[in-house]
C-alpha cells in the first residue's frame, strides 16, 4: 500500500517550490518530481496524482508570506541547480518540463563491453553528473538461448565501468524482475494493446508482410489473458505462442507491426545462470527496456543509431499505457582502426582460436578490458569519447589518434623505465666499486627513484647504441656515467668510465642512452599486437620492475608505452601499448 503521509510530505515540498517559483503550483511538474525522486510509486501513480492534487490545492491558498515560512520550515531552496556544461556535449532537450534528469546503461552481459558500449555509458553518466542527476546502470539479461548472459560478465562489466570512472545511483538485474513484466503485459493486454499469437511463425510473416491482422488479433481480452497464463503456466512449447504487441499494420518497416513482447524459451535446455529454469516465458528487449525505463524513471536514453527502430517499437507499447516516453539521443556508430569491436566476432574467433587468444582481454581486441590491458589509460578513452560527443554521424577513431592522446597523458603520470630487446654486455673500466646509483623515475616530474647497488663491472646497453657508442666513442649512460669505447671482442665490449657529470655530455654532446647493470636486470617478455598477430619479444629490464605494480602503466625509455601485466621471481610480463 502507499504511504500517502510520505507522499503528502514530498509533494509538499515540491509544490511550495514550484509555487513560490511561478506564482501558482501546477500539478504536472510536481507529479513529475515525485515520481522522479522515488519511481517505485509509479506502480501507484493514480494514487499519487490524488495525493498531489490535494496538496497543490491547499498551497494555493496560502498567501506569499505563508508559502515563504513554509519554505524555510521545509528546508525548501528556490536556487536553480548550476549545470556544469561539458565540453562538446550540447544541453539536454526538455530537462526544465521533467523536473529531474535520470539516464541508464544497459548493457547485455552476454560478453565484456568494447569502446562503442563504454560511449554510451560515458556520456550517460557525463550528462547525469551534468544536471545531478542520477544515473542507473542495468543489465538487461532476458535472453538465455541466443544472447545466454555469461556469469562472469556481469562483474567483469562493473569493473570496466569502475575503471572508466563511472559511478551508478541504482543497479538493476532485469532477470530479477520478471514477475513486473509479466504484471505490465496483462495490464497491456486489458487495455487492447497486447494479444497472444498462436500462429507459426511463418504464416504469422505472411499476415505481417501483407499488412493482414492476424486471427487473433482481435479476439476478446478475456481470451488474451487466459492463454497469457497458460504461456506462464507452460501449457506452450518454444515457437508456438507468443505475446505481441499491436502496432501499426501498415508501417513502412514490416519488422514493426506487431512486434514480439514475450516468448518461451526452454530453460531446462537453455538454464539461465542467475534464475536457472525458473521461468519458461521471457520478455524481448523492446518490452523489458521500455518497461523498466518507465518504472525506474528515466528521462534521457542515449543509445548508438542503430536502436532508431526500437524506439519506434517502444512508442506504441508507451502509447497503449499512457507513458510519457524519455527522450532519446541516437548517436552513430564508432569504429576503432585496426580493432574488432563486434561481439559476436570476438566470441567466434576465441571459439575457434583456442590457445591463440590470451582470453576476453585479449590486446589485439577493442573491448574496454583488452584496452586497458594493453596499457590505455582510462583518461584517454573518457576525452576520446566527449570529444566525440553525440554526434549522429558514424566515427572512425585512428589508432595514431589514440596512442597520441594516451601518450600526451600517460607521459605526465608514467614512471620511465629501462627495457633492452637486443643486450650487449659491456665490462666497465676504471669504476670504484661499490657505488650507489640512483635513478629518477621521471627528468621534470617527482614520482619517485629507484637505487642500485653495484658491486660487479657488467652492465648492458641495446646493439643500437653500441653502434652509437663504437661510432662516436663515447655516450652517457642515463642519469650515471660518460663512457668511452675501447674494445670489442666476441662477447663482451670493453668500455671505460671517462666522467660522471652532465656537463661533460653536453660539452661533446653525447647520445644519452638507456642501460641495466647485470646484478640489477631481470626477464621482460613483451607481447605486442599486429593486427591479429601477436609477437612475443624477449629482452632485458630492470629489476626495480618487479617492485611497480601489476595493471601499472610505464614508459619504456625510447621504446615506448607498456602495462605489467604479470611480475615473477625470474620474469616481467607486458603488454605493448604503442611508441
Amino acid at each position: 500500500m502507499i504511504d500517502v503521509e510520505f507522499v503528502k510530505r514530498i509533494a509538499l515540498r515540491y509544490a511550495v517550490q514550484n509555487a513560490l517559483k511561478h506564482g501558482k503550483a501546477k500539478p504536472g511538474p510536481v507529479i513529475n518530481k515525485v515520481l522522479g525522486e522515488y519511481p517505485e510509486l509509479r506502480a501507484y501513480a493514480k494514487d499519487v496524482v490524488s495525493i498531489v492534487n490535494s496538496v497543490v490545492d491547499e498551497v494555493n491558498r496560502m498567501s506569499i508570506d505563508e508559502l515563504k515560512k513554509l519554505a524555510e520550515e521545509l528546508g525548501v531552496s528556490l536556487e536553480e541547480k548550476r549545470v556544469e556544461e561539458i565540453r562538446g556535449l550540447p544541453p539536454l532537450p526538455n530537462v526544465e518540463s521533467w523536473g529531474y534528469v535520470k539516464t541508464r546503461f544497459a548493457p547485455n552481459p552476454d560478453f565484456v563491453i568494447h569502446l562503442g558500449n563504454a560511449r554510451a555509458a560515458i556520456l550517460s553518466y557525463e550528462y547525469a553528473k551534468m544536471y545531478r542527476g542520477s544515473f542507473v546502470l542495468r543489465f538487461e539479461d532476458t535472453d538465455p538461448r541466443i544472447k545466454t548472459p555469461l556469469p562472469e560478465a556481469y562483474e567483469m562489466i562493473k569493473e570496466d565501468l569502475r575503471w572508466l570512472g563511472i559511478e551508478w545511483n541504482e543497479e538493476y538485474i532485469q532477470s530479477m524482475r520478471m514477475e513486473y513484466f509479466y504484471d505490465i503485459a496483462r495490464k497491456l493486454i486489458e487495455v487492447g494493446g497486447a494479444y497472444v499469437d498462436l500462429c507459426p511463425p511463418n504464416t504469422f510473416r505472411e499476415y505481417r508482410d501483407k499488412g493482414r491482422p492476424c486471427p487473433h488479433r482481435e479476439e476478446p481480452i478475456e481470451t488474451q489473458l487466459e492463454r497469457f497464463d497458460k504461456m506462464l503456466e507452460g501449457s506452450y512449447g518454444e515457437g508456438e505462442a507468443v505475446l505481441r504487441v499491436k502496432t501499426d499494420l501498415s508501417h513502412p518497416d514490416p519488422s514493426v507491426r506487431d512486434w514480439v513482447a514475450f516468448r518461451i524459451i526452454d530453460t531446462d535446455k537453455y538454464p539461465h545462470p542467475i534464475v536457472g529454469d525458473k521461468y519458461v516465458v521471457w520478455p524481448t528487449y523492446n518490452f523489458a527496456a521500455a518497461v523498466d525505463d518507465h518504472l525506474m524513471g528515466i528521462t534521457h536514453i542515449l543509445r548508438g543509431r542503430e536502436h532508431a527502430v526500437n524506439t519506434v517499437k517502444q512508442m506504441f507499447l508507451y502509447k497503449h499505457l499512457n507513458w510519457r516516453h524519455p527522450e532519446v539521443i541516437h548517436f552513430g556508430r564508432l569504429n576503432l582502426e585496426g580493432f574488432i569491436l563486434s561481439k559476436s566476432k570476438i566470441k567466434n574467433l576465441l571459439r575457434k582460436g583456442r590457445g591463440r587468444f590470451l582470453g576476453l582481454d585479449d590486446i589485439r581486441f577493442g573491448t574496454i578490458a583488452s584496452l586497458r590491458r594493453r596499457g590505455i589509460l582510462p583518461e584517454t578513452i573518457r576525452q576520446l569519447i566527449l570529444e566525440l560527443g553525440v554526434k549522429p554521424t558514424d566515427a572512425r577513431i585512428s589508432w595514431d589518434n589514440v596512442s597520441a592522446l594516451n601518450r600526451k597523458i600517460a607521459d605526465k603520470k608514467c614512471k620511465r623505465v629501462f627495457f633492452i630487446e637486443n643486450p650487449v654486455k659491456i665490462e666497465l673500466h676504471n669504476l670504484s666499486l661499490p657505488m650507489e646509483v640512483k635513478i629518477r623515475y621521471h627528468p621534470s616530474i617527482d614520482l619517485g627513484s629507484r637505487s642500485y647497488r653495484i658491486t660487479k663491472p657488467y652492465i648492458y646497453i641495446d646493439r643500437r647504441d653500441l653502434e652509437i657508442l663504437k661510432q662516436n666513442r663515447m655516450v652517457r649512460l642515463m642519469e650515471f656515467a660518460n663512457i668511452e669505447f675501447i674494445d670489442e671482442k666476441e662477447d663482451l665490449v670493453i668500455a671505460k668510465v671517462h666522467s660522471f657529470d652532465i656537463g661533460t655530455a653536453k660539452k661533446f654532446n653525447l647520445q644519452i642512452v638507456q642501460w641495466i647493470p647485470e646484478e640489477h636486470s631481470i626477464k621482460v617478455t613483451m607481447y605486442r599486437s599486429e593486427g591479429l598477430r601477436l609477437r612475443r619479444i624477449r629482452g632485458l629490464g630492470e629489476k626495480a620492475l618487479q617492485d611497480l605494480s601489476v595493471g601499472e602503466v610505464v614508459q619504456f625509455v625510447r621504446y615506448g608505452f607498456g602495462r605489467i601485466d604479470r611480475i615473477t621471481s625470474r620474469e616481467v610480463v607486458v603488454m605493448y601499448a604503442h611508441e
